[in-house]
């Protein structure tokens, strides 16, 4: 989940509540869903939240959503916007890369706080939304460094997103001296070789050039020339990308953040040429985009979900406690309301997203639990019984009980657990198919998981802190594509364990097995296997009662330097349907 480091400070300041201390911010920040880690050296809150709420990305996010929380704002806010006087002409652009956007915020007093702010509010976007800069990049120039080109009516200035060739263009790229080439940036620059694999493989890269010449080399690095300080009063920021949706979005939050520190935000037209590529050739933009967008949400289905009985009064109410604004009307369903999105809000997709946030703003806490109207009481199902009955004789046998995310990417699920993505399908434990998510909220999450033990490894990996022995297993859910099923994936429930100590051995790892076998009354053989995760010679496969269900071994030393980890671990996992 993203952690954002936030300055209680800066967070009384930005909402005006000087009286607030950090323990009644902590309860205000958890009735927001936003969780407090711990502290940063610097006696900053850690925040760990949703990926979905990418506007609380920033300590501005963060504040104005406690200022709704307070009653203090109310409804849409949509800052205003001067007219465009600059222009992104768009020409010869990459076809990797065909999409940018803009815009200009003039009149900041930026303090090391508000910078520092801007910064990780770039670098978590950049992680999140813009797929590590995959899919969009941002960059922020000092606006007074910048000389703009005449445009054709000659009332206006203008800059050129175009391409440009990696062995001839230079500039100076910050935390630079001398002029490079974007060839020599990919090579020799640090930040350059974090990130020139995005486009090492075109033939022309990304560029951006004014009247002077190259002043930005995305989604790599910008030109030293237009650095911004504290001393900086306009911005100039431009954002490229794969998806113009995705690039718009990004912007909408980074002027709303800078709006929130007394920017004057101007718009910016991006004007893309007849030839280009994509489905913008030919038309002129105007940005930011700050389009307030509307659903429709039922009256009846508020209640529903929530339990409660409102009358409008009370939902338009709520709607604008949690920043969104509603009007009454009427469907083929009875009593409605078009709810408007606020254009920073990315993850409102559903009319259930408006009543989650409408429940938050009457506080979920006030709920209070109620039988549902049926003719029956439900009991546990027969899977959870046995489920509860494996979790309990793990627990007997010494084993701390997990709960992972079931969803992972694929480097984590096949490739630092030494399976081979492209050989899925195959027998061994964890070579499944992978279900793939189309659209993923971060590249941590892109698929669900073929077999646990890969989070039991992260976990181990992020403990290496704590103390050992460490003895850690999950019950979980593992998933893979299968023709054969009527929804085209098959799920099952699987049992995975790890022993990390000095003294881990295959023999440790199976005389728990044994017990947990013997504890559901099955019969265990392990006749000897061979799996890329384990060491060979010190692997077998887990047969229940005649039927190979999965695998236990030591883990190969291979795996264990992926995961920084200097000490033995032994581990099985089995499919728990194994046990019934």
């Amino acid at each position: 989940m993203p952690v954002v480091d936030v300055d209680p400070d800066e967070l009384r300041y930005l909402t005006g509540h000087d009286e607030k201390d950090d323990d009644e911010l902590k309860s205000d920040l958890f009735d927001l869903g936003l969780e407090f880690e711990g502290w940063t050296e610097d006696d900053e809150f850690q925040l760990e939240f949703a990926p979905d709420r990418l506007d609380r990305l920033s300590v501005e996010g963060v504040a104005r959503s406690l200022r709704y929380h307070y009653g203090d704002d109310r409804g849409v806010e949509v800052p205003n916007t001067n007219s465009a006087d600059w222009t992104i002409e768009v020409e010869d652009q990459p076809d990797e890369r065909p999409y940018v956007t803009g815009a200009i915020v003039r009149g900041l007093d930026l303090d090391e706080a508000a910078l520092e702010s801007l910064i990780q509010l770039q670098e978590k976007l950049h992680a999140t939304m813009g797929r590590k800069r995959a899919k969009g990049a941002i960059g922020v120039h000092d606006l007074t460094m910048l000389k703009g080109d005449s445009v054709t009516d000659e009332t206006g200035k203008s800059i050129t997103y175009t391409s440009a060739d990696p062995d001839e263009a230079t500039f100076v790229p910050l935390d630079a001296d001398a002029e490079m080439t974007p060839s020599e940036v990919i090579d020799s620059h640090e930040t350059g070789q974090t990130y020139g694999d995005l486009v090492a493989d075109f033939d022309r890269v990304p560029a951006i050039y004014d009247a002077i010449g190259l002043f930005s080399f995305p989604p790599v690095i910008n030109g030293r020339r237009t650095e911004v300080s504290v001393d900086s009063r306009d911005l100039f920021i431009e954002m490229t990308g794969t998806d113009q949706w995705t690039i718009d979005h990004m912007c909408n939050i980074v002027c709303y953040a800078l709006a929130a520190r007394g920017g004057q935000v101007e718009k910016v037209d991006v004007s893309y040429a007849d030839d280009a590529p994509g489905e913008y050739a030919g038309k002129t933009l105007e940005r930011p985009d700050f389009t307030v967008r509307t659903k429709t949400v039922t009256h009846d289905r508020i209640e529903s979900i929530l339990g409660v009985s409102l009358d409008s009064r009370e939902v338009i109410d709520y709607a604008e406690r949690a920043g969104l604004d509603a009007t009454e009307t009427e469907s083929d369903d009875g009593v409605a309301y078009e709810v408007e999105i606020p254009p920073y809000r990315v993850d409102v997709i559903h009319p259930l997203d408006i009543i989650d946030d409408i429940g938050r703003a009457l506080g979920f806490n006030s709920l209070e639990p109620t039988y549902p109207d049926v003719s029956t009481v439900g009991g546990r199902h027969d899977r959870s019984r046995l489920e509860d009955a494996a979790r309990d004789a793990l627990v007997g046998l010494g084993f701390e009980d997990l709960l992972n995310f079931h969803m992972i990417n694929e480097a984590e699920n096949f490739e630092r657990m030494g399976l081979s993505p492209d050989n899925t399908g195959g027998d061994a434990v964890g070579l499944a198919d992978p279900v793939t998510i189309q659209e993923p909220y971060s590249e941590d999450y892109t698929i669900l998981r073929t077999w646990a033990l890969p989070s039991i490894m992260m976990v181990l990996e992020n403990n290496t802190h704590r103390s050992y022995p460490q003895d850690l297993a999950e019950i979980g859910l593992a998933a893979g594509l299968d023709d054969s099923e009527n929804t085209g994936v098959a799920e099952h429930r699987t049992v995975a364990a790890a022993l990390a100590r000095t003294d881990a051995s295959y023999e440790d790892a199976k005389a728990r097995l044994q017990a947990l076998a013997d504890a559901f009354d099955k019969d265990l053989e392990t006749p000897p296997t061979t799996h890329p995760s384990f060491i060979d010679g010190r692997a077998a496969e887990v047969v229940l009662d005649g039927e190979s269900v999965g695998v236990i071994g030591e883990i190969h030393p291979k795996v264990l330097v992926e995961h920084d980890l200097e000490l033995p671990v032994a581990a099985f996992e089995f499919r728990l349907d194994a046990l019934e």
